[in-house]
């Protein structure tokens, strides 16, 4: 496996990796239309302009990728770390999470969030380093646990 970055050539592949990595949260939420499941080509086009995707490459597909957004107060927002489901939990995550603080050597820090049920996400952000900072209350089924490191 490799980790370069991408260019918006991949971004449909790229695009469809995420709604299929997605597709279980969305169930275990009961919301199928979380903003990654809804989430257009054109929308998903444009982060290529403003941050730096990366994607994590076996067999010459597109097995993995995470978003790196820089922020007004010099922090990097993560967004749409994504494993292929059928390939998670082989290192491919963290991988793409550690490539991807490297992209950002001048960050003060990084920023994300992810759902509260998610307990094998929140394990992996924590075992990189991140701490819970706040909850955010969504509806009865969703509660966003924000987390940064520094």
């Amino acid at each position: 496996m490799r980790i370069e970055r991408a260019s918006v050539d991949d971004a449909a592949e790229t695009l469809a990796l995420i709604k299929r990595a997605f597709g279980s949260v969305g169930e275990q939420y009961g919301d199928p239309n979380l903003p990654p499941l809804a989430e257009t080509l054109e929308e998903h086009r444009a982060v290529y302009a403003s941050g730096i995707v990366l994607k994590a490459i076996e067999s010459g597909r597109i097995v993995g990728s995470v978003q790196g957004i820089p922020q007004d107060d010099g922090s990097c927002y993560v967004a749409r770390l994504v494993v292929e489901p059928l390939m998670q939990g082989r290192g491919i995550g963290r991988a793409l999470a550690t490539e991807l603080e490297k992209r950002f050597p001048a960050a003060t820090g990084f920023s994300l969030f992810t759902g509260h049920r998610s307990e094998e996400t929140l394990g992996l952000y924590h075992s990189l380093g991140f701490s819970e900072t706040r909850r955010q209350i969504i509806n009865d089924a969703l509660t966003l646990v924000w987390m940064e490191k520094r």
